[in-house]
């Protein structure tokens, strides 16, 4: 429900007047600065939030002179070029369990009775807990990358695409549906969109930016010789050139990867992806 004007706020008894409802007490998260525009009130679970918009004039910091490329993955939820590595947090795969076992005994009770309506109640409880804690770690991951770089560059990922199902059709079955639904449960779970919004909107209040880059070769390309080859990156873990025995950790090569593509983005105007050598560069390494 959305209250776009009539409302008061007394924030010495913790209390909010909505009109046609009256004063009803809130539990302030964070300080209210500037003039309320609107105020939306949704529930969640079996818990009430009240968001209050509000307007007022924003002095953004100076924003920090340093940039970093990012190489998002299921591992490891970020890896940055300069080494730092944000592991995940997997909200909903740690309570899995919990709440299968919430389901189950829902489906064995009888619908519409007292024992099924407090089940309901704790299934979404659970399921509130689940978005509050990914949302936190989102929140104060991208922050933490907003505070200390001005310029992020991001692959740009279609998440979407990346998390459709594999079954396909009983004319066209799919492929490994088994591990492709587990990947794609992975993807959703970390909440890669969510990510990239936050880190967007808090770098534009810094005056800084997130520049997304094409993700083509950013995975088998060599940082130190530019060689572009499958056979680089047998393993998802490792990455080894061919040609010049550059070795390194493959997350890190691919955020390594992602900042040099964007630099040539923000200088040439290019697309964003990473360049490949060409044809006869390639064979002369490979040669040596």
């Amino acid at each position: 429900m959305r209250f776009p004007q009539g409302v008061e706020l007394d924030e010495a008894k913790h209390q909010i007047r909505l009109p046609k409802i009256g004063w009803v007490g809130y539990r302030k998260s964070q300080d209210i600065i500037g003039a309320i525009k609107n105020v939306t009130v949704i529930r969640r679970g079996d818990k009430w939030d009240v968001s209050i918009q509000t307007e007022y004039e924003d002095k953004p910091p100076a924003p920090t002179p340093s940039e970093i490329g990012i190489d998002m993955g299921v591992k490891h939820f970020a890896t940055l070029s300069d080494g730092k590595v944000f592991e995940p947090l997997n909200p909903f795969k740690r309570e899995q369990e919990k709440l299968a076992i919430l389901q189950r005994k829902l489906a064995r009770q009888k619908k519409g009775s007292r024992n099924s309506r407090k089940t309901k109640r704790k299934i979404a409880r659970l399921h509130r807990h689940i978005a509050d804690s990914r949302r936190d770690f989102l929140h104060k991951t991208s922050t933490q990358i907003a505070q200390n770089h001005s310029t992020v560059y991001v692959e740009d990922l279609k998440v979407s695409n990346m998390s459709a199902s594999a079954a396909g059709t009983i004319e066209n079955p799919g492929k490994k549906v088994k591990q492709k639904s587990s990947l794609n449960r992975s993807i959703l779970d970390q909440g890669w969109y969510g990510f990239f919004r936050m880190l967007s909107n808090k770098l534009e209040r810094r005056g800084g930016k997130l520049i997304k880059v094409d993700p083509k070769n950013t995975s088998r390309t060599c940082p130190l010789c530019g060689l572009v080859s499958a056979e680089n990156r047998k393993t998802q873990a490792s990455f080894a050139c061919v040609a010049c025995g550059y070795r390194a950790n493959a997350d890190l090569v691919g955020a390594i990867n992602v900042l040099r593509a964007g630099r040539a983005r923000l200088a040439c105007g290019m697309s964003g992806g990473v360049r490949p050598l060409s044809a006869g560069t390639q064979r002369d390494l490979l040669q040596h």
